[in-house]
């Protein structure tokens, strides 16, 4: 017999109930997570693969942490709170006698001609100065002398002191770890095959070796493969693949998180974006956010030619990594959404269901509050992201036109 309700923390009394998550990544422990403080649930996430997996978004050793989204006040404001979470987790980490996994670098937006007004740096550095932050402004000779690896060729941009990046597989691994101190049971290897439905609401979900495993409600947070478990969302989210690289620098002095930050550079033109030297691997990782590239074999490593193109890059403006050791290359599945937000919503038709989704190569730095916004999803409560974050039809594409109606980034 159920227990009588208790009052859950966020806003709605919480039954005794059963719920899984469907993905081991940083929304689905996230919401894990949340789930766990929800008084009266039995939380439990089934993972395809090992924890982190490795073709997974949230896999790779670093995330940005940035607060920087142009004009969208909405992005920034949920990640300013998420900022005050990492260096709340940084401290709960350090008093257990573990390493901080959030580093605050700073975060350095610099553009190949003046900022312009309407464009992401300008609208960026604008509404941090609107909301009291104190980007500085930097370009040019004043760029080259405090960053000295780069080219004077971008002339302006700022630095923000207060970003940086996360280590993200190890966070990814970290998160793990207390979900199930938490009471979580997370089962690696344990794919799923599909839903299983009861009339108008899920029932739980069907594995791949063709048994079920029942639940009161579902949360189904498996990034690029969601809309293989939910098919009605194949018209609204898809995968795309993006690269990375790792590079070894033969003058690593010029890449320490002082002298070279968390980077984009002319982001909207070029979509190169990167990172300092990481504190354990020695590497400097660089990527490219834009539509994506088709990728060659199933091993997912990056074509020859858009390493060309990144080469050509650095040796215009960053020249001291133009001929640096690739390391590792990878080709990093978003599941985006045509609007770039996130996807973390009930299912109008089938009751029970929560779709946590939609990271669109940009959901890792909310990882601390990304929780929140899925227990609100499943209790009904009043957000104001979730309305943001909604269930959208209207995104539902028609196929032939589907290739031009998605912009990118």
């Amino acid at each position: 017999m159920r227990a009588a309700p208790a009052a859950g923390p966020y806003g709605r009394a919480a039954r005794n109930e059963r719920v899984l998550v469907v993905g081991g990544g940083i929304f689905g422990l996230s919401a894990a997570l949340g789930l766990s403080r929800r008084p009266g649930t039995l939380v439990e996430v089934l993972e395809r693969g090992r924890v982190p997996h490795p073709e997974a978004a949230s896999t790779d050793i670093s995330k940005v942490c940035r607060m920087e989204y142009g004009a969208d006040e909405a992005y920034m404001e949920l990640m300013e709170r998420a900022r005050e979470r990492w260096l709340g987790w940084n401290a709960r980490w350090r008093d257990a006698g573990l390493d901080p996994l959030y580093h605050e670098t700073g975060v350095l937006m610099v553009c190949l001609g003046p900022m312009e007004e309407d464009g992401f740096e300008h609208e960026s550095y604008r509404l941090l100065r609107r909301r009291g932050h104190a980007p500085e402004r930097i370009g040019g000779a004043s760029l080259v002398q405090r960053f000295p690896a780069w080219s004077n060729d971008f002339v302006d941009g700022f630095y923000h002191a207060l970003g940086g990046f996360a280590e993200s597989g190890r966070v990814v691994e970290r998160l793990a770890a207390e979900a199930r101190e938490a009471g979580v049971e997370v089962r690696e290897e344990t794919p799923v095959d599909g839903l299983l439905r009861e009339g108008g609401r899920v029932a739980g979900v069907r594995l791949a070796d063709g048994s079920g495993v029942g639940a009161d409600r579902v949360v189904v947070a498996a990034g690029s493969w969601t809309a293989a478990l939910v098919p009605e969302l194949a018209g609204a989210l898809r995968r795309t693949y993006h690269p990375v690289w790792h590079l070894r620098p033969a003058q690593p002095e010029l890449f320490t998180a002082d002298r070279f930050p968390v980077f984009t550079a002319d982001v909207a033109r070029t979509g190169y974006y990167g990172f300092p030297l990481h504190p354990r691997e020695g590497v400097v990782k660089i990527g490219n956010h834009g539509p994506g590239v088709q990728p060659p074999d199933e091993e997912l490593r990056v074509p020859a030619a858009t390493t060309g193109a990144l080469r050509a890059f650095l040796r215009l403006r960053l020249p001291a990594l133009a001929d640096a050791e690739l390391v590792e290359d990878r080709l990093c599945p978003y599941c985006d959404t045509q609007d770039e937000d996130f996807w973390i919503a009930a299912h109008p038709e089938l009751e029970g269901l929560v779709v946590a989704s939609g990271g669109s190569g940009h959901g890792f730095k909310f990882a601390p509050v990304l929780g929140e916004l899925v227990v609100a999803a499943l209790d009904g409560s009043p957000d104001p992201l979730l309305e943001r974050f909604r269930w959208r039809p209207d995104l539902r594409l028609a196929r032939g036109r589907e290739a031009a109606r998605w912009h990118g980034d």
